[in-house]
C-alpha cells in the first residue's frame, strides 16, 4: 500500500547585509566578547536595515527555494509561514509573500509559534500534502527579532539575529515506512503555564505596543533540554529508529550549550549536530531552515540522508520533525 508523503524539494535562505558582532554590542551594553560566547557560543548576528521587512526577508529566501526546486511561483498551492515578527498586525506576512512572489491562486497565512514556528508550519503543510488539498506547498520561517529587542538588557539584547530561510515540499508517494523519501512524522506540544518564563511585554490587545522581549535564561534552560529530548524521542520511537540512525541533527539555533546539552544526552555524536548559532544567533522561527539550507547548499545533507529537527520557543511550544531528504 502507497501513502502520500512530503517531499522536500528545495531549500533557500536570506540574511541581512549588517553584521553585529559582540564587540558592538559591547559599545551599547555591559557585555564582552568573552561574556556572550561563554554562555551562548554566539560571536556574530544579522540585523534587518532600516525599512526593511519580515516579508523582505521570506521573499529572497522564498525566491532562492523555489529556483532550487525548480518551480516556479505559479505551481505553489499554500505558503505557510512561521514568524513572531510580522510586517503587520494584519494582513499576514505571508500573504505579503504571496503578492510579491506572483502567486494568485490557493492560500497564505501565518503560523504563530514562536522559536518552534517552523516545526509547526512543516507540520501544517506535511498535513495539507498528506490529505490532498495541496500538492506543492511553501514553507517559510522569517525573523526579525532585532525589532522586539531591548537594547539596554544584556541578557537578551545578545542572543538574537534576523534572517529568513524556506523550503519547498512537492506530493510524492511512499510505502509507509521509515525508508520512504519525506517527512516522517511530526510531533508538536505546548505548556502555556510557563508562559512567564519567555515572552514580550506588549501586543494589540494589552498594551496596544510591539513591547521587548523578556527570559529567564536560567529556567528556559532548564526546560528546553527536558521537552526537546523528549520531543526527539518520540519522533524516534514513531519511526522504530535510534539516535545512531540519525545521518543530521538540525536544531533550532537557540544556544551552544543547550545544543550540546541535548545532543549528550540522546547520545549524538557532535560531527552529526548542524550548527550555525556562532554566526546568526537565535533567529526564532527562522534559525531550522537557515541551518538546513547551509547544511544541503555545502553537501552535508544528501538523498536518503535521516535529518532530525527540533525547537523549542516560548509559550512554551517545542517539537520535533524526522525527515527522509
Amino acid at each position: 500500500m502507497t501513502i502520500r508523503r512530503s517531499i522536500v524539494a528545495g531549500t533557500g535562505a536570506y540574511l541581512p547585509e549588517k553584521i553585529v558582532t559582540n564587540a558592538d554590542l559591547a559599545r551599547i551594553v555591559d557585555t564582552s566578547d568573552e561574556w556572550i560566547v561563554e554562555r551562548t557560543g554566539i560571536s556574530e548576528r544579522r540585523m534587518a536595515a532600516d525599512g526593511e521587512t519580515t516579508s523582505d526577508l521570506a521573499v529572497k529566501a522564498s525566491e532562492a527555494a523555489l529556483a532550487a526546486a525548480g518551480i516556479a511561483a505559479s505551481e505553489i498551492d499554500l505558503i505557510v509561514m512561521a514568524t513572531t515578527t510580522p510586517d503587520d498586525t494584519f494582513p499576514a506576512a505571508a500573504t505579503h509573500v504571496q503578492r510579491r512572489l506572483g502567486m494568485t491562486r490557493g492560500a497564505a497565512f501565518d503560523v504563530q509559534a514562536v522559536c518552534s514556528g517552523f516545526i509547526y508550519a512543516l507540520n501544517i503543510a506535511d498535513n495539507f500534502i498528506k490529505v490532498g488539498q495541496a500538492e506543492t506547498v511553501l514553507v517559510v520561517g522569517a525573523e526579525t527579532m532585532s525589532r522586539l529587542l531591548d537594547w539596554t538588557d544584556r541578557t537578551t539584547c545578545v542572543l538574537f539575529g534576523d534572517g529568513a530561510g524556506a523550503l519547498v515540499l512537492r506530493a510524492g508517494q511512499g510505502q509507509g515506512t521509515a525508508q520512504d523519501r519525506g517527512v516522517l512524522s511530526s510531533h508538536l506540544y505546548s505548556d502555556g503555564r510557563l508562559r512567564n518564563l519567555l515572552y514580550v511585554d506588549g501586543g494589540p490587545s494589552t498594551t496596544q505596543t510591539t513591547g521587548h522581549l523578556r527570559m529567564e535564561g536560567r529556567e528556559v534552560f532548564k526546560h528546553a533540554v527536558t521537552n526537546i529530548s523528549g520531543a526527539i524521542m518520540a519522533a524516534l520511537e514513531a519511526n522504530h529508529l535510534t539516535a545512531a540512525d540519525i545521518d543530521w541533527f538540525v536544531p533550532h539555533q537557540a544556544n551552544k550549550r543547550i545544543l550540546d546539552a541535548t545532543a549528550r544526552k540522546i547520545g549524538l555524536a557532535p560531527e552529526k549536530v548542524v550548527m550555525t548559532v556562532a554566526r546568526h544567533g537565535n533567529t526564532s522561527a527562522a534559525s531550522i531552515p537557515l541551518a538546513l539550507h547551509e547544511a544541503v547548499a555545502d553537501g552535508r545533507v544528501k538523498q536518503n540522508d535521516l535529518v532530525l529537527l527540533e525547537a523549542m520557543g516560548g509559550g512554551f511550544t517545542w517539537g520535533s520533525s524526522l525527515i527522509r531528504w
